[in-house]
């Protein structure tokens, strides 16, 4: 072999593991049994639909196949009184956020928590958008 060769096989190999570290990170964080125990005491009836108000990168369709392996269809939506900072929601009477709506069933609704780090980094809460309808939020944790 010559140098060039040996040189773009090692490099080959270099990005052959990253992508799978990568995908290893991703589905230990996202998917697995592991690493994530949800809050106990989260109100959640058994059933569905759940409507959630999306602001962040769940609104991308990718983000949320990625999180839940589903293609969940969203709505436009305003959440008012709330201006975004950063990846967090702040009380600002006067302003509004633009969202996604989704209605989700009670696992994906648990995959959108695990996602989300509930309990952990954010937590759900009940808000109401401007056309009056009541849905889940994620608010950063008070750090």
């Amino acid at each position: 072999m010559n140098t060039l060769t040996l040189w773009l096989a090692r490099l080959l190999c270099l990005v052959g593991a990253l992508i799978i570290g990568l995908y290893g990170w991703f589905w230990y964080t996202y998917q697995s049994p592991y690493g994530y125990t949800p809050p106990a005491a989260m109100e959640q009836s058994a059933d569905g639909p759940h409507p959630v108000f999306v602001y962040g990168t769940l609104r991308s369709p990718w983000v949320r196949w990625l999180v839940t392996g589903e293609r969940l269809e969203s709505t436009p939506a305003l959440l008012p009184g709330y201006r975004r900072e950063g990846l967090d929601l702040e009380v600002d009477r006067d302003d509004q956020v633009a969202g996604q709506l989704l209605a989700v069933d009670s696992e994906t609704l648990a995959e959108l928590d695990r996602y989300e780090r509930l309990g952990v980094r954010y937590e759900r809460v009940r808000l109401t958008l401007a056309r009056g309808a009541e849905v889940w939020a994620y608010r950063l944790l008070e750090q």
